[in-house]
């Protein structure tokens, strides 16, 4: 099996958000399938021009979300198909994963065994807490089973620590240290720091801490821009989405001098 190094061969990392329009059986979907997949194809192949390290594609237009427990079939069934086809375009060597809304982490793990995907972002692994769509329980313990019961250890689990849009009032005595070291005792593959929400960035001091008492990989997974990227050379990788949208913001279209600005910023170039 791959380490994350042999996966990410780089010491820092670019993995580029594929925000899937919304899907069939969700308030906002306005359209079919095929244009869901051409538009989700044709961010990547934008993705792939600029010489990204990775794919990370996401639900993210499903909003509202609901717990995976409420999935219906549609869902695991449009990802599959989304998934298949951009695994198609991309170069087998560039890392492609997948994180399913909400709290669809063995959902994440099918998807990725059944189109040969290299990773996924699970919420909720350790330590439970209150998020938008109510109470996510952790699921290390289910979902590494899984990964073993359907042969797919292969396929790496990122997991958000800590997680954005949530409450961790009832985990509040449990620092982000113990709750990173939590983790690792489980299993995880690399822990994921986030802000508050969507676009908010993280805190460089948590990053500074979690890198002098963690041992797994660090991948920041929100907020990260042209602007703030040095604060997180320490981490490993950065999950970038809402940067790289028209105005920064997650749900517009793709804005290509933003992709290149950031990469500019990554190499040293102005």
């Amino acid at each position: 099996m791959l380490g994350f190094r042999e996966l990410f061969r780089k010491q820092h990392s670019l993995i580029a958000m594929v925000h899937v329009d919304a899907l069939p059986g969700t308030p906002r979907y306005n359209t079919c399938m095929e244009r869901i997949v051409e538009k989700a194809c044709k961010e990547t192949e934008i993705y792939l021009q600029n010489d990204v390290d990775g794919i990370l594609i996401e639900n993210m237009h499903d909003v509202p979300y609901i717990k995976h427990e409420k999935f219906q079939p549609e869902t695991v069934a449009c990802l599959s198909r989304v998934c298949a086809e951009i695994k198609r375009i991309i170069p087998a060597t560039l890392p492609c994963g997948l994180q399913v809304l909400a709290g669809g982490n063995k959902e994440a793990l099918a998807i990725a065994k059944a189109c040969s995907l290299n990773f996924i972002r699970a919420e909720g692994f350790v330590f439970g807490h209150i998020a938008d769509e109510g109470y996510i329980d952790a699921d290390a313990g289910e979902i590494m089973r899984y990964r073993k019961y359907i042969e797919a250890d292969n396929v790496k689990v990122f997991t958000d620590i800590k997680k954005k849009h949530s409450s961790h009032s009832i985990t509040a005595d449990v620092s982000l240290v113990e709750t990173a070291n939590a983790a690792h005792f489980f299993l995880s593959d690399g822990v994921i720091l986030t802000g508050t929400s969507t676009g908010s960035p993280a805190d460089a001091s948590d990053l500074a801490e979690l890198r002098n008492h963690c041992n797994l990989p660090i991948l920041i997974g929100s907020g990260v821009t042209a602007d703030n990227l040095k604060r997180y050379k320490s981490a490993n990788a950065f999950i970038v989405g809402s940067y790289f949208k028209r105005g920064g913001v997650w749900c517009n279209d793709l804005d290509e001098n933003r992709i290149k600005s950031l990469y500019n910023h990554e190499r040293g170039k102005k």
